[in-house]
C-alpha cells in the first residue's frame, strides 16, 4: 500500500510500516529527526493529500485540542482552530487514522472510535490516545505490560516510563514504537 503518515517527523510509524514491504511516507513541517530524507516529505501535509494514497495515519498538533489544556484555553481565551484536524479526518482516503489525546469537549471534535494505551503494546507507560478510525479495525491489543507508578514529592502519580520521559513536547509526542508495529502489523494487512 501506499501510506502517508501526516505530521510525524519521528519516522517511527513510516518505519515500522516499510520494514513491512509498504511504500509509506512521513510528512511533516519539520525535517525528518532521523535524516533519512529519502521518505520524508518536509512541507504541509494539505498540499499532499490527493497523491494517491490507500492509507494515512495523521497526527494533527494537539496543543489547543486535548482536554488537559481546556482550562488554559479559557483563562487565555484562546479560539480553538480544528481545520486540520478535519482536513485530515475528512480527506478523500480510503484507510485512515487519525490519533490525538482525549479532546476537550470545546474542541467539538467527532466522537473517537477508540483509545489505546502504550501498557497495551509493551511501554511502562500510561498516555491515553484517541484514534478515530475510517475502514480500519480497531487497533487490538499485542503485549500487555504491568504499569509501575511512582509518586513524586508533591504528590504526583506517574507510571514510571512517563516519568523519566523527558519533558518537553517533542519526546512526549513521539508514537511508541509498540504501537507503531501493531499499527504496520495489523493494519498492514489490509489491502
Amino acid at each position: 500500500m501506499k501510506i502517508l503518515i501526516a505530521c510525524e517527523c519521528s519516522g517511527r510509524i513510516r518505519d515500522a510500516f516499510r520494514k513491512k514491504g509498504h511504500n509509506a511516507w512521513s510528512c511533516d513541517l519539520k525535517p525528518d529527526e532521523n535524516n533519512n530524507s529519502e521518505y520524508h516529505i518536509q512541507d504541509n501535509v494539505l498540499k499532499h493529500l490527493d497523491e494517491g494514497w490507500d492509507m494515512m495515519i495523521g497526527h494533527p498538533v494537539c496543543t489547543y485540542l486535548c482536554r488537559n489544556r481546556s482550562q488554559l484555553n479559557k483563562k487565555q481565551k484562546v479560539k480553538i482552530d480544528t481545520s486540520l484536524f478535519m482536513e485530515l479526518l475528512n480527506a478523500d482516503i480510503e484507510k485512515i487514522c487519525i490519533e490525538n489525546p482525549v479532546p476537550s469537549l470545546a474542541a467539538g471534535l467527532p466522537k473517537y472510535t477508540q483509545i489505546i494505551q502504550p501498557y497495551h503494546h509493551g511501554h511502562d507507560h500510561s498516555k491515553k490516545t484517541c484514534l478515530w478510525l475510517k475502514n480500519l479495525p480497531v487497533l487490538k491489543p499485542t503485549k500487555m505490560t504491568k504499569i509501575t507508578y511512582i509518586t513524586t514529592d508533591n504528590g504526583h502519580r506517574y507510571t514510571k516510563g512517563w516519568y523519566y520521559t523527558p519533558r518537553n513536547s517533542t519526546e512526549r509526542s513521539r508514537t511508541f514504537k509498540g504501537i507503531a508495529r501493531a499499527m504496520a502489523n495489523q493494519w498492514g494487512k489490509l489491502n
